[in-house]
């Protein structure tokens, strides 16, 4: 009997501590985006996430941007079945989005506003951050459409291939600024919804 009591008191103990842990994790903060962080330089992108050229098959025009959230890769549409092919950091669960939509404006070195949204999940952001190295933007904005969302820069290098932002896509700074020196105002930008990705169909170009 006395055996018994004790492996029901140890049982109980257990479930305490699960419930412990599960609710430690529930309420862990949003970190998000960190402003006032230096890129480090040292990153190196996985092969995968490198900028490449690729065979790519699309019926999009050439210039056309298509992000395929599932791969974490952006696609700018060459023509000739062709497309350059970079490495993204997407929207983590719960903060991803497909659409089509069309960049309406470009800017270098972009200020930081975060919206309420954002400001209700991390109070401790600030409220303006002006362009700089240590902006959570990097080097190069594109904003797309009337949305909240752009395709950006980045202090945190180390995020790429990642699903880490609030439904942004990250690009390193190298491959933002090359980007933003292709494509124009009325762009127009796919971002493609999971399940759609195997449609897609990209191989590296030789």
């Amino acid at each position: 009997m006395t055996k018994f009591r004790h492996l029901i008191w140890m049982l109980i103990a257990a479930a305490g501590l699960i419930l412990s842990v599960s609710q430690s994790y529930a309420q862990k903060p949003d970190v998000g985006d960190q402003p006032g962080l230096l890129p480090d330089d040292s990153v190196e992108l996985d092969p995968e996430f490198r900028k490449t050229a690729v065979l790519y098959r699309t019926s999009e025009a050439p210039g056309t941007i298509i992000v395929v959230t599932a791969e974490r890769h952006l696609y700018l549409v060459q023509g000739n079945g062709r497309a350059l092919r970079y490495g993204i950091g997407v929207g983590r669960e719960g903060f991803q989005w497909q659409g089509l939509v069309n960049i309406t404006r470009k800017a270098e070195w972009p200020d930081w506003t975060p919206p309420p949204e954002m400001i209700a999940r991390q109070p401790y952001l600030p409220r303006f951050m002006a362009g700089g190295p240590g902006n959570p933007l990097g080097a190069r904005a594109m904003y797309l459409g009337g949305t909240v969302y752009r395709i950006h820069g980045t202090n945190a290098p180390e995020t790429i291939g990642g699903r880490v932002s609030s439904g942004c896509i990250r690009m390193v700074n190298e491959d933002v600024m090359d980007l933003y020196g292709r494509v124009n105002v009325g762009t127009k930008v796919v971002v493609l919804p999971i399940e759609r990705h195997a449609d897609m169909r990209a191989h590296a170009a030789r």
